[in-house]
């Protein structure tokens, strides 16, 4: 995740470089799926979920060892998602325990359940954040999340969580067929008082692998980048406060780290690629992991063909301070990386974007991720951009845009 606020803060408001992460088994942020259920049928689901009971998921027995396992690695944050983690019966029993093990908790939901009472339960948890996915405004939400009525649910939700104080913030995964609705959904965060705004670049897993064609084109994203930024420089520069982050296209760093070297002296470009090489891009096996709902281990969300162990087998924190080479060769730096990737001038910023792309369209994880979208002479590459591996971008059978709206 690219916190683009806060890397825009550095500009203005300096503070000391910290120490670069490590690049053996540190503790992640673990996004745990809790259920594949879900009452919602949204195209771009990573998890293919879908409102029936799913086979072997982690009883609550097996969840409680899980989460004490957690709690006793001293994890920066934990993230409950689904499908619909509101869907699980022992959610809030789950969650409670969790607020005492972690230092940073928070919930991955749709929101079209957070209301009465389940809004109430939400806020006596202490959750330190609810995310709430929404994929356009009115009509184009509920096309994407195939039901009609869910964006007013959604919106419900935000309501029902700032109203409780809790924070909240929008997820938002832009396609060709909602990039268009951007502005809207800022306008929308600034109108509710949402404290976060995170734009998901799509990701081919699940459905949105499915869904691949609807990738926006390369202009559109940057596009999208731009308006972004804008929105961050007015929020640290007196407008209204916005926490803008972005996720799964690491080369949104890299972009934002070239718009700062047109417009900031030297100095303050220096420190601020200081403050991005630190970071490092890309924490894949790294800063992040995923638990699914068999739970299976991954490298990141995205990553259900590749399963480092099941916790049913070994606790999480032997299987991630584990000897598996996948997790082995995602922390070296630098990576192995292939084509415009391996020898990108930016690599120690972007670290390679997300591996999980070229897997699924070359069969190779360390091949050049399609969705960069800055073209040669910006990342310092030999060649044109005629020369690199792309998606076909494509609209398929057309629909009533009278539809569609982020761990």
């Amino acid at each position: 995740m690219f916190r683009l606020s806060q890397y825009m803060r550095e500009l203005v408001d300096p503070t000391p470089v910290r120490s670069r992460r490590g690049t053996g088994a540190v503790k992640p942020v673990v996004i745990w799926n809790l259920t594949r259920r879900c009452n919602l049928k949204c195209r771009h689901c990573y998890t293919v979920s879908a409102d029936v009971d799913f086979p072997g998921e982690l009883s609550p027995e097996q969840a409680r060892d899980v989460l004490e396992d957690l709690g006793g690695m001293g994890l920066p944050a934990l993230i409950l998602s689904g499908g619909e983690p509101l869907l699980r019966g022992d959610l809030f029993d789950l969650a409670k325990r969790a607020r005492q093990l972690v230092r940073y908790l928070a919930l991955s939901t749709n929101g079209t359940r957070i209301v009465g009472a389940t809004a109430d339960k939400v806020a006596e948890i202490g959750f330190d954040y609810v995310g709430i996915s929404i994929d356009g405004i009115g009509k184009t939400n509920d096309w994407f999340r195939g039901q009609d009525g869910a964006f007013d649910q959604a919106l419900t939700g935000v309501r029902e969580c700032k109203k409780r104080g809790i924070k909240v913030g929008l997820r938002f995964t832009i396609t060709e067929d909602n990039a268009e609705q951007l502005p809207q959904l800022l306008q929308l965060c600034e109108d509710e008082g949402v404290d976060k705004f995170y734009l998901s670049h799509l990701v081919y897993a699940g459905r949105g692998d499915k869904n691949r064609g609807e990738d926006t084109a390369h202009k559109r994203t940057r596009a999208a980048m731009d308006m972004l930024i804008d929105r961050a420089w007015n929020g640290v520069n007196g407008g209204v406060p916005l926490d803008i982050v972005t996720g799964n296209n690491d080369a949104d760093a890299v972009y934002f780290l070239r718009w700062a070297e047109e417009r900031f002296s030297a100095d303050q470009v220096a420190h601020l690629r200081s403050h991005l090489e630190a970071w490092g891009g890309n924490s894949s096996g790294v800063g992040v992991a995923n638990i699914d709902t068999q739970g299976d281990v991954h490298p990141d969300t995205y990553w259900s063909d590749y399963t480092v162990g099941s916790v049913k087998d070994v606790p999480f924190s032997q299987l991630w301070q584990g000897s598996d080479r996948m997790l082995a060769t995602l922390r070296q730096r630098p990576r192995p990386l292939k084509g415009r990737c391996g020898a990108c001038a930016y690599k120690d910023v972007c670290g390679g974007n997300t591996r999980i792309r070229a897997l699924q369209l070359t069969g190779d994880p360390w091949a050049e991720d399609p969705a960069c979208y800055l073209g040669a002479k910006e990342i310092g590459v030999a060649g044109t951009d005629a020369d690199r591996v792309t998606v076909t971008t494509f609209r398929g059978k057309s629909h009533d845009p009278a539809h569609d709206f982020s761990q």
